[in-house]
């Protein structure tokens, strides 16, 4: 388990001192927001394929390990490629280069986990907590680095600690079951689940919203003054508000089902839209960003548990690449997209609203459905 810890940690430290401020360095390149927009929205969208195709591989050849390491050396090749072109053109393949090797890393750690737990699966969020540790510590050390010393730093840290990821790697045990010969029929079997469905369809539509806050947070606070300090700080609250929602998952899934805990992170994550917009100084975003964990955190643990639990045997993999396909790729992909539009045309605001009102219909909906089962929960 201690590999898993480390992974998760250096994986996660390595993403804070990157992609948050992405958005930054393609604004001082001089790209524009529907550019920005673009270029963003590209990652998650190629992600939605990727994921679901490497990992339907993985469990169709049985080959985990393997695809788990190109994909990870993959990946640094591409962020080290990205750092030595300028425009916007050039920017678009290796961006997508790097979306297509990043994207199924998770799944396949996320899915061996789930196997070296086996009936303990509901303490994977002891484990997985170790990558928001490494979230907050890394983002507040390159937010002051950044601040004193430039934007090139994001990518000396994530190339450093992205290393420090594949010796990790190769210690990490990857004994996972495979579907062999029965991998189409499960594979039907699971996409035909329309509890299954419905379930991607919601979270989809929370991390479109997600996607939004995360790719256009850091354009707003510049707006309104920020500084890059204060950015920085904002992962270390995001993560802090993760700790208790992984630590405490296990007790969180005993008391209610994924479907319940998907609701209740919906709703947090209307008020975390509110919140943006009547925001009156950069010092609240700190205080916001503590909405994170029962947003994000929380959906992202009712969906590895319903995709483990909704999985044939042998597609535990698959399933929880399609998640993490159709939830960080398309649903992201829309954050990004609609909000580059939104953020051109009127602002951040706007973009934020957007996302308050998508992710109220969809509770309402989801609730509406699952009503009898939420009020049996409820009164438990």
């Amino acid at each position: 388990m201690k590999s898993a810890r480390a992974f998760y940690f250096f994986f996660f430290a390595a993403a804070a001192s990157l992609i948050p401020f992405l958005t930054l360095y393609y604004q001082e390149l001089g790209l524009s927001g529907r550019e920005i927009g673009f270029l963003t929205g590209i990652v998650p969208l190629i992600t939605m394929f990727s994921a679901s195709i490497w990992s339907m591989l993985s469990d169709a050849s049985g080959k985990h390990r393997l695809l788990f390491l190109a994909a990870i050396a993959g990946s640094w090749l591409s962020v080290f490629m990205m750092t030595r072109v300028s425009t916007f053109f050039l920017l678009i393949p290796i961006v997508s280069v790097y979306a297509f090797f990043v994207a199924p890393i998770i799944p396949l750690v996320d899915n061996a986990v789930m196997a070296m737990l086996g009936a303990r699966s509901s303490e994977y969020g002891r484990l997985r907590v170790w990558g928001s540790y490494g979230w907050g510590i890394a983002g507040a050390i390159i937010g002051l680095i950044i601040q004193r010393s430039g934007l090139q730093w994001a990518f000396i840290g994530y190339l450093s600690l992205w290393l420090v990821l594949l010796a990790i790697a190769t210690r990490l045990p990857m004994a996972v079951a495979f579907a062999g010969g029965d991998f189409t029929r499960k594979l039907r079997t699971l996409l035909a689940s329309r509890s299954w469905v419905l379930f991607l369809f919601v979270a989809l539509i929370e991390m479109m919203s997600l996607g939004i806050f995360l790719n256009f947070l850091f354009l707003y606070l510049a707006d309104v003054g920020a500084s890059r300090t204060i950015m920085g700080l904002t992962l270390t609250m995001a993560t802090i508000s993760e700790i208790p929602i992984f630590l405490y998952s296990r007790r969180l899934l005993a008391r209610w089902d994924a479907q319940f805990l998907l609701a209740l992170s919906m709703i947090f994550t209307v008020i975390r839209a509110l919140a943006y917009v009547n925001m009156t100084a950069p010092w609240q975003v700190l205080i916001i960003s503590l909405l994170h964990g029962p947003t994000f955190a929380l959906m992202w643990v009712s969906g590895v548990a319903y995709a483990n639990r909704t999985a044939p045997p042998g597609l535990g993999t698959t399933a929880q690449g399609v998640f993490g396909g159709i939830v960080m790729g398309l649903g992201s992909a829309l954050g990004a997209f609609s909000g580059g539009i939104l953020y051109d045309a009127y602002g951040a605001v706007a973009a934020f609203k957007w996302a308050g009102v998508a992710s109220l219909l969809a509770v309402i909906l989801f609730t509406w459905i699952n009503r009898k089962s939420f009020v049996r929960q409820m009164q438990l």
